[in-house]
């Protein structure tokens, strides 16, 4: 691939400085020319009169003229030769032939553009499945990296609505206590969004906010990663970190949690935008659930159901 990249800019790099190398060339004729033609002038006229005034040399003739005049003739004969080599010169290699020159360039230009930009493409998909593929190998070890593992906690209704313009939809004060009594002394994983919509840090727990923002600005000792499995690496300390949102980062930790702590409210939200994913059955098994009623600090009836992955 080097190579062929290194001929392609030489090629380019030729043509630009051939077309440098000619016009300078013109260039210099045209100045000779004239300089040729000034010194032309004033020497025929001094030549002659030396002879013909002055009559130096003038006993030496050739066929009955002086020797001035043959002289005249024979360096009129070498403008006339540099006259008609420029104007061939620039004739072939003049306005029209630099154009043609500068249409080729631009087109050699355009095209090794491109050839850089579909090679640009094929450097960034080879990296970006390189990426994938390393996520996924440290993905999978930390999937059996601690004993209780990755655990997923959260409050959603009957269709999995979690929330709306980034906040919850309701207010459940024992649901918000046993989001504390859970997480207190462990890490929590989440998404930017879900971050920005606390008013500060929750204590007592070591935030990682996942972000593809750089030089994203956090308050000191939050964690900041680009990834689900750089944020799982942050938190590999912790016998059972927390992931607690937002829709996009529940989904890609349900293949790699061991645990889910659902407080599913028994209500449907027509107006959210954020949602959890569907329980597959066939992969989680429910191994608690306690029914609460509504009452006056809880305006919906809502389970606390954990689920272990089979």
């Amino acid at each position: 691939m080097f190579s062929k990249k290194n001929k392609a800019i030489s090629e380019i790099d030729a043509a630009q400085i051939e077309l440098y190398e000619n016009a300078k060339k013109r260039t210099k004729q045209k100045k000779n020319l004239y300089t040729h033609f000034v010194v032309f002038i004033i020497s025929s006229v001094f030549i002659f009169c030396i002879n013909k005034f002055l009559g130096i040399g003038s006993k030496f003739t050739l066929a009955g003229q002086p020797w001035s005049i043959y002289v005249i003739l024979f360096w009129l004969f070498l403008f006339s030769f540099h006259f008609i080599n420029v104007l061939f010169t620039h004739k072939f290699m003049g306005k029209k032939w630099e154009e043609a020159q500068i249409k080729k360039l631009i087109k050699k230009q355009h095209e090794r553009i491109e050839e850089m930009k579909n090679e640009l493409k094929k450097e960034e998909l080879t990296i970006a499945q390189q990426d994938i593929e390393k996520e996924k190998k440290l993905l999978a070890n930390q999937s059996t990296s601690n004993e209780k593992g990755l655990t997923i906690i959260v409050a959603a209704g009957e269709d999995n609505a979690i929330g709306k313009d980034n906040d919850l939809i309701w207010h459940l004060s024992n649901d918000l206590k046993r989001f504390k009594n859970l997480t207190s002394g462990h890490h929590i994983i989440m998404g930017r969004k879900t971050f920005e919509s606390f008013p500060k840090p929750l204590p007592n727990r070591t935030h990682i906010v996942i972000t593809r923002q750089k030089d994203y600005v956090v308050p000191d000792g939050v964690i900041v990663v680009n990834s689900l499995a750089m944020a799982i690496e942050n938190a590999k300390t912790d016998d059972q970190p927390f992931i607690i949102g937002g829709g996009e980062i529940y989904a890609q930790a349900m293949d790699l949690a061991n645990r889910i702590e659902l407080t599913r409210v028994h209500e449907t939200f027509e107006d959210a935008d954020t949602f959890f994913p569907e329980i597959n059955k066939n992969m989680w098994r429910e191994i608690s659930n306690d029914f609460h009623k509504k009452d006056d600090q809880h305006d919906y009836e809502f389970s606390f159901i954990t689920y272990e992955k089979k």
